[in-house]
């Protein structure tokens, strides 16, 4: 392989005099004898920091003179915040021995030699309980670099009272989803006065290529190559194409905004949604008198193929984890059956343990189960490539020029050129 992108920044700093290995430690000991583990994670909200608080206690009292277990969280001010402290730590050799990152940018750090593998850290009947798209999305070049708690999964979401007035059909299985022309047809339908008849914007950031990549997948192509190294001829590809003009069709036609109002629909200002998973908590608890329901993921016309994005935040141990026993222990600990289930249900994902279902028993039920059921039958992580950082941002540029009148062709092939010339300046072979 080249030089990778980190590997260049790292060789670029020894050469001007810059100490790589400042703030690096010998050992990780304190006082009391006991090996240190440190962990960095995103800030959360109030019952996931409690969590946190309660099983960090649990774990260091029964592992009293041995290890201490201990917690960085970060607050994510801003998209790169979180990013950005791991790249100076990167640069000063000072990674933790745990560090959480977003499932796309696993990839990233593996393919960088940031990260290493964890097959051998859970037996095969561990591994065997985690989900095919959890391990799906942790997976590069043939290992498992990082290991979750909760997975994710997108939907459409509806206003049950708008359908039901427009007589408009509501899909009560994945087989007799929507197609992309019913979808079309329902969102100009229920497009009335200052009501949208879909939302189909998470965020103008990562939230585009998390939730649009399906309408790729579901026509019969994707972003990139199966191996990651090729955006052209996929991402800008004929099926490509007629992803992104369908989805602007929405945006042109008036039935999506380019710009929604928050919680657009929540607030009963789009009769539909393409939503996450943590969205029917969200509804449950603070919309109780909106009457909504959840079905299936549109798919392509002439018989898609059935998609859902999956993904979520995922442990990996860094390059600078110094005793890894010690490492093994607390990861084995954090993704026990018992901890992924408590933490997922506390964060109101889905867990990524298969088991934890039949604790969970609420992914059983609809609405929960759609999701459950899309996540182990339709799931799709996001690519898995090491220039992925330049894909999402790539993409969500050509998306946002595409509803603002750039041809779809022209945006799609600038996005594919970019991202290709990343990937074979920093990781194709020589």
């Amino acid at each position: 392989m080249k030089k990778k992108a980190v590997a260049v920044l790292l060789a670029a700093l020894m050469m001007s005099g810059v100490c790589t290995a400042c703030g690096q430690s010998e050992e990780r000991v304190n006082e009391k004898g006991e090996s240190v583990i440190t962990v960095w994670s995103p800030s959360d909200e109030p019952a996931i920091e409690q969590w946190w608080v309660d099983k960090i206690e649990e774990f260091n009292q029964s592992h009293e003179g041995e290890i201490h277990l201990q917690r960085e969280a970060i607050v994510r001010a801003d998209s790169y915040a979180y990013e950005d402290k791991i790249n100076a730590a990167i640069t000063s050799n000072d990674l933790p021995d745990i560090l959480y990152v977003d499932g796309p940018n696993v990839s990233v750090y593996a393919a960088n030699g940031i990260t290493i593998p964890l097959d051998d850290f859970f037996p095969d009947e561990d591994w065997a309980d985690f989900l095919a798209s959890s391990k799906e999305q942790n997976t590069y070049d043939g290992k498992i670099y990082a290991v979750g708690a909760t997975e994710s999964s997108v939907a459409l979401f509806y206003n049950r009272d708008m359908l039901e007035e427009a007589d408009i059909r509501i899909p009560e299985s994945k087989e007799d989803a929507w197609t992309w022309d019913e979808f079309y047809e329902a969102a100009k339908a229920l497009t009335k006065g200052d009501v949208v008849g879909t939302n189909i914007i998470m965020d103008k950031g990562e939230g585009l290529p998390y939730v649009l990549e399906q309408f790729w997948i579901s026509n019969g192509t994707d972003f990139v190559s199966e191996d990651g190294s090729q955006a052209d001829g996929y991402l800008n590809s004929r099926e490509g194409v007629e992803a992104a003009e369908f989805l602007n069709s929405l945006i042109q036609g008036g039935y999506a905004n380019i710009d929604p109002i928050q919680k657009e629909f929540h607030n009963e200002k789009a009769a539909t949604m393409l939503g996450g998973s943590w969205e029917v908590s969200t509804l449950e608890k603070d919309y109780p008198n909106l009457n909504w329901g959840v079905t299936y993921f549109p798919v392509a016309n002439n018989g898609g193929i059935p998609s859902s994005p999956t993904g979520d935040w995922s442990a990996s141990v860094t390059k600078n984890a110094q005793d890894l026993e010690a490492v093994r222990e607390v990861m084995n600990f954090l993704f026990s059956e018992d901890n992924v289930t408590t933490y997922a249900k506390a964060i109101s994902k889905p867990p990524t343990r298969v088991s934890s279902y039949d604790v969970l028993t609420e992914y059983n039920e609809y609405p929960r189960s759609i999701f459950r059921e899309q996540l182990m039958e339709t799931g799709h992580p996001r690519p898995r490539t090491p220039s992925y950082s330049v894909l999402s941002a790539e993409f969500s540029e050509a998306m946002l020029n595409i509803f603002t009148g750039v041809d779809a062709k022209q945006a799609l092939d600038e996005a594919a050129a970019a991202t290709d010339k990343d990937y074979n300046k920093y990781y194709a072979e020589e």
